[in-house]
Order: structure tokens, then C-alpha cells, then sequence
């Protein structure tokens, strides 16, 4: 196995590094936090300087790059030292150019440019349908050639930031029976939307809302994707979403890492330094260790998607163990830097929070447990039938 950057690669991470230290000071990303939303200057930087065209097509401008190379770009945008909005901004671009049609996918695209944002956030949990998507009640009924939308979404990434939504409709009926779901592509001053901030204890930056859909009235060229296989498209952006979830958090808990070691590697306590005390070495040691492992984890179920190999299970245990391991190796990084760590004069505790938050966003580490748990049982059961089937567990 070669677990080496290619030459590109290194070049795409040294040239993001320097773009971060121009564009996303300490001070630029702290008052994207207290704002509510990174200033809109330096998103138009980030498309404008190319780096936020990696992955999308040729034919709209993209650079086109493998899993393994998006995940590092995400990874070192976020190294930077916070939850940056680019990087949710592109899994909204790339649910436009894998649904849209050439229509939607331009709009998009030039709006992307223009902006440094794209024209809609991802409206799908419910307040009684988090995990449990089946029990979403928001529906979408046709009537005289256009779309009724009558529903309420929340926990609505970047909702009050965003000039629209791709809204998770039930097809016509709302009970849990019906698996026919659909998404819209619905403007945010459309007549019928309520958008009400909601404030949560951590990724501020990127903040949440409830969005209230009543008889909010769409055509029916609103529709992205395919009618009725909403839920399918669902779960084809999960996979990927939780890999740039953990990309996320793996460049944030790096960058807590750097301030910690940083902090020991400076220390004097009892006449000493406390990088001599075994007790502070064993911090280091164990955030180290899952640095190590999640990275590992995040890179090679990266690379099963580049080849074609199946990653729903990797992508739940990947979430399963990465967001809890980074906010462990986040936490350890705040005990190490002591009084100081749980201020807000360092950047360790907000980092933290960040982390810890997506133990639930993107589906909770529970419900982790629940998918990969299932998947795991089949493939053994498959391995044991057929003994050359282990390897690609």
C-alpha cells in the first residue's frame, strides 16, 4: 500500500495552507463565529482563487478530483482552525451537479461564482424526524400543474444565510407507509416560508434555523432529481457527506492538536517542563493515535469509493468512531492547555463543541452503530459461504 500524497496532491495542500493564512487569520474565522457566517469576501475568495471548483465537472469550470483528494482539501481548509462553510457548500454543489438537470446545474454554478456560495442549503430532519426519515410529514401534492409544499424543517444548515432550499417532500401522503419522497429546489422569499434562527452551543458559523413551508407553491421543474426517489438520493449523499463530515472535524482536531503540542512543548510547571511528565505524554500519545486512525479510515474508505467498492458500512464506522475520537482528542487538547484551554482566548474549546456536534449532524452515532451493525452481520455471513469474500470487509 502506498499511503504517500502524489506530487499534485502536495501542491493542492501547500497552496491551501497558503491561501488559509492570508484568507482565514484566527481573527477572520473567530468573527465568523460571533457573525453567525464566514464573511462573504472570503468565500468569493475561495471559488475565485479555483480552490472551490475541485471536484465539480469540467464542463462547468470544475477541477475534477478523486474522494481521496476532496477529503484532503476539505481537511486542510479546516485546518485553518474552524467548521468552515466551504466545505458544506460544496456537498450542495455536488448534490446539484449529480441531480440537476443542465438547467438547475448552470443556475447553480454561476450563482456558486458569483456569490462564493451556492443558492440552497439542505432542508431535511424534522422535529419529530431526525434519524427516522420515514416519519417526516412535510409533503408535496400537485395540484393545477404546480407543487404544494406544506411542512417544517429544522436544524437547517446555514437556512438563515441561504437564497434557497432543497426541501425532502413526502410524495403527496405524509404517513410513514409512503417511501415515495421527492426533493424541491425552493427559494427562501418564496411566499409561504417562515425562516426562525435557532443558536446552538457549537459550529456557530454555520448556523441552524426551522424553516416553515406553508402552501409555499413551486412548478414542478422545482423538482431535482428523479420524482420519487428523493430517499434513494438521500442516502447516495450520506455516504459521501459523512466522509467530508469527518474530513471536517479531522482538520479542526488537527489544528487543536498543533495549539496543544505547541502549548507543551512551551509549558513550565514545578520547575519543569510539563512535556517530561508522562501523565501529559499520554494526552499526546492517545490524540495522536486517533488522529492516526481516523485519517486512515477516512483515506481508504475514500479510496473504496474511487474504485467501486461499496462503502455504506465504512462510512457509518467511519462516523462512529472518528466523531467521537475527535472531540476525545479535542477535549484532551483543552485539559492540556488547563484554565486557559476553557476560555475564549484559544481556539481549543470551540473546536471541541464543533466536533462534538457532529456525534449527532449527519446522522447520530448511534444510528451508526444501527446501519453498519446490520451491514457487517450480511457480510460475514457471505464471507462464510465464500472464503476469498473476507477481503473486501
Amino acid at each position: 500500500m502506498d499511503f504517500s500524497y502524489s506530487q499534485q496532491q502536495l501542491e493542492i495542500k501547500r497552496g491551501i495552507r497558503e491561501w488559509g493564512k492570508k484568507h482565514l487569520t484566527e481573527e477572520a474565522i473567530a468573527a465568523g463565529y460571533k457573525n453567525r457566517g464566514i464573511a462573504p469576501e472570503i468565500a468569493k475568495a475561495w471559488v475565485d482563487d479555483g480552490w472551490g471548483m475541485y471536484g465539480l465537472p469540467e464542463e462547468y469550470g470544475g477541477k475534477p478530483v478523486d474522494h481521496q483528494t476532496m477529503a484532503m482539501i476539505i481537511e486542510e481548509l479546516n485546518h485553518c482552525g474552524g467548521n468552515i462553510p466551504m466545505a458544506p457548500n460544496l456537498l450542495i454543489m455536488f448534490d446539484m451537479v449529480e441531480f440537476g438537470t443542465s438547467e438547475q446545474i448552470q443556475y447553480a454554478v454561476d450563482y456558486y461564482k458569483e456569490n462564493g456560495y451556492p443558492p440552497y442549503c439542505l432542508a431535511i430532519s424534522e422535529p419529530e424526524a431526525g434519524s427516522a426519515n420515514q416519519y417526516m410529514t412535510t409533503t408535496a401534492t400537485k395540484n393545477d400543474g404546480k407543487i404544494h409544499i406544506n411542512g417544517t424543517k429544522t436544524w437547517v444548515t446555514s437556512g438563515e444565510n441561504s437564497d434557497g432550499f432543497i426541501v425532502v417532500c413526502k410524495n403527496e401522503d405524509p404517513s410513514p407507509e409512503n417511501k415515495q419522497m421527492s426533493m424541491y429546489l425552493v427559494p427562501a422569499n418564496a411566499k409561504g416560508v417562515t425562516i426562525e434562527p435557532l443558536n446552538k452551543i457549537g459550529m456557530q458559523i454555520m448556523p441552524f434555523s426551522k424553516v416553515i413551508f406553508d402552501d409555499v407553491v413551486v412548478d414542478e421543474s422545482a423538482l431535482l432529481g428523479i420524482e420519487g426517489k428523493g430517499f434513494l438520493q438521500l442516502m447516495k449523499n450520506f455516504e459521501w457527506e459523512r466522509c467530508v463530515l469527518l474530513a471536517e472535524l479531522l482538520g479542526e482536531a488537527q489544528a487543536a492538536m498543533d495549539d496543544a503540542c505547541a502549548w507543551t512543548n512551551e509549558r513550565q510547571q514545578f520547575g519543569k517542563g510539563i512535556k517530561t511528565f508522562q501523565l501529559v505524554q499520554e494526552h499526546i500519545v492517545e490524540m495522536q493515535i486517533e488522529l492516526t486512525n481516523t485519517r486512515n479510515f477516512l483515506y481508504r474508505t475514500c479510496w473504496k469509493m474511487d474504485n467501486g467498492i461499496p462503502v455504506n458500512n465504512d462510512a457509518a464506522m467511519l462516523k462512529r468512531y472518528g466523531a467521537p475520537a475527535l472531540t476525545d482528542c479535542c477535549s484532551r487538547a483543552l485539559q492540556l492547555m488547563g484554565g486557559l484551554g476553557f476560555t475564549d482566548e484559544t481556539r481549543v474549546s470551540r473546536l471541541m463543541l464543533d466536533c462534538r456536534g457532529f456525534q449527532i449532524g449527519g446522522g447520530t452515532v448511534e444510528i451508526m452503530v444501527h446501519i453498519s451493525g446490520r451491514g457487517i452481520l450480511k457480510e460475514y455471513a457471505k464471507a462464510a459461504e465464500d472464503p476469498d469474500y473476507l477481503w473486501t470487509i
